[in-house]
């Protein structure tokens, strides 16, 4: 692979709450899933995060989210479609309203949390956001977690799809995700997640919780904003890429 996109969760701070470090980021990534309020996130600072990534030309995503600040977004709510239809339509509304008055465009939209690994699988909560989307902006992209049936579902819906891999975190044999509740979910080893990136970028391979390799088709990497070591480790991959002749560049135009 020549090239591929490096997104970074953004914009979740709130109030004197301090999450990430957004400008750093920007600096680093191609793309930004900006929080639309819901999990975190409040009008000013995602507003500044939004003309931080515009001045830098990094591509704005819609960070959609369940409502739970207090979980932070990391608790599954069993929400009718209905409701779901409208929150999402809401958050990209909010976003697109700050987008505008910036001089950009939003351009995907990526779920946050729960509400992601809830509808990789979940074709009743993932029709709905589909829905949604196609509702407020059938032009936008939907990324989803690579291999996961959202992708074909939305694809069948007339949405265009970005599959997405993540550098922090462990894979189960299956190719899901390790969850956060067991230990070695999230991994912090900045040179050993960019080895991992490398050889997905390179190979669309990676290796597994069991050290079993799994294939992996993505078009777009994430490095969580909310990990105290999160620059460091975009730096890192930044650099393996570099050096390894693998471009850093977005799925969509700024």
């Amino acid at each position: 692979m020549a090239g591929i996109d490096l997104n970074s969760d953004l914009g979740e701070s709130y109030g004197a709450w301090r999450m990430g470090d957004d400008a750093a980021m920007l600096d680093i990534v191609s793309s930004a899933n900006i929080a639309c309020g819901f999990h975190a996130g409040d009008p000013a600072g995602i507003f500044r995060t939004v003309k931080a990534a515009v001045e830098r030309g990094v591509v704005i995503g819609a960070h959609v989210s369940y409502p739970d600040r207090v979980g932070f977004g990391r608790r599954d709510l069993d929400v009718t479609p209905e409701e779901l239809i409208a929150d999402v339509i809401y958050q990209i509304g909010a976003l697109k309203g700050m987008a505008a008055v910036a001089g950009a465009t939003v351009r995907y939209v990526k779920p946050h949390g729960a509400l992601y690994n809830r509808i990789a699988r979940d074709p009743k909560q993932g029709g709905a956001v589909i829905e949604a989307i196609r509702a407020i902006d059938p032009a936008l992209v939907l990324m989803g977690l690579a291999n996961a049936p959202i992708l074909d579902l939305a694809r069948k819906a007339g949405l265009s799809v970005i599959a997405e891999a993540f550098a922090d975190r462990a894979y189960t044999p299956s190719g899901d995700l390790v969850s956060r509740r067991e230990p070695g979910a999230v991994l912090h080893d900045a040179t050993e997640i960019a080895t991992r990136m490398a050889g997905l970028a390179r190979d669309g391979a990676l290796q597994a919780s069991d050290g079993s390799q799994i294939r992996i088709d993505a078009q777009s990497i994430c490095v969580h904003g909310d990990s105290p070591d999160a620059v460091a480790i975009a730096r890192e991959i930044r650099r393996r890429f570099e050096a390894d002749g693998i471009a850093i560049r977005s799925f969509q135009p700024a």
